[in-house]
């Protein structure tokens, strides 16, 4: 593991203490609090127009709190330097991109921004499927190959730490498979990666803790297992026999003889526990899913 994070306690990366933000009377961010270690994936799990997006603009520095405080390695991001912008990968919606210039120039730019060798170009272009799409013009490029191109502008200056937003939004399945993988490796070398996304599935796949953020306010904190167990109310067991019909049954002692009954039968076709996903403990605190967000704009 790089930077000599394998034999020490990880260390915070990123910090927010109680951060609020306004529009106007639009109140976006309301007292959020939470922390990021250092090599850990976070996942920031909220509908569109939840506040994710303001949320990382500022953590980077792009916009300043109302009120509380924000650290990045250390530093209050109303006081972010040069060194620690550089130590800083940025994915979010196609920010950044030239559509005039070919998927290889564009990273050429940058990687002469960060003093970055350009010999890193092909091997991120291949790592993330872009490569032989090297010489496309950006703006010819479909909608998920640009979010392919905006991950490898963020990965460009080996960053301590990625802020990526939405990152796999418009990919096909094979590919979000291949960013996944490529965001695995950034953790074992070290990378804190800070992801928003609505996709439940995504954030139970990648994320050492999540958060999630409805109207502004963190409802929930954990690792994405333990914020299932805890709303796991129910507890039930779902068999679905051979005949198609299907059996909703305590998740205990007293089901037993049922379940044995219909498997000296051979009767079952499928036994499924019924444990909550992220989406359905998000819809239980807000009633609402996470793809949808009620009196929001995108924010």
């Amino acid at each position: 593991m790089n930077r000599e994070t394998k034999n020490r306690k990880a260390e915070s990366t990123v910090t927010a203490r109680e951060l609020s933000f306004r529009f106007g009377t639009n109140q976006v961010l309301n007292h959020v609090s939470f922390e990021i270690s250092e090599g850990e994936i976070f996942g920031l799990l909220g509908p569109s127009g939840a506040g994710k997006t303001t949320l990382i603009k500022l953590l980077t520095g792009q916009l300043k709190p109302d009120e509380g405080c924000a650290m990045l390695l250390g530093r209050d991001t109303r006081e972010l330097r040069a060194a620690e912008h550089k130590q800083i990968g940025i994915m979010m919606d196609n920010f950044g991109l030239y559509d005039r210039l070919s998927v290889y120039d564009n990273l050429s730019f940058y990687a002469d921004i960060y003093h970055v060798s350009r010999s890193r170009i092909a091997d991120i272009l291949k790592s993330i499927g872009l490569y032989e799409a090297r010489n496309t013009a950006a703006a010819r490029l479909s909608r998920g190959m640009k979010s392919r191109l905006s991950l490898a502008r963020a990965l460009m200056n080996d960053a301590k730490i990625l802020f990526l937003d939405e990152p796999t939004s418009g990919l096909d399945p094979v590919t979000t498979r291949e960013i996944h993988s490529v965001l695995g490796e950034q953790r074992k070398r070290g990378t804190t990666v800070f992801l928003t996304t609505h996709n439940m599935y995504e954030a139970e796949a990648l994320c050492d803790h999540v958060a999630l953020l409805s109207q502004g306010r963190i409802l929930e904190y954990g690792a994405p297992a333990d914020v299932r167990r805890k709303y796991n109310h129910l507890n039930r067991l779902q068999l679905t026999l051979k005949n198609g019909q299907v059996l909703s049954l305590e998740n205990s002692s007293a089901s037993a003889l049922q379940i044995k009954e219909y498997l000296e039968q051979e009767a079952i076709w499928a036994i499924h526990s019924t444990e909550p996903t992220l989406e359905t403990v998000f819809i239980e605190l807000t009633g609402e899913k996470l793809e949808t967000c009620a009196d929001c704009t995108a924010i």
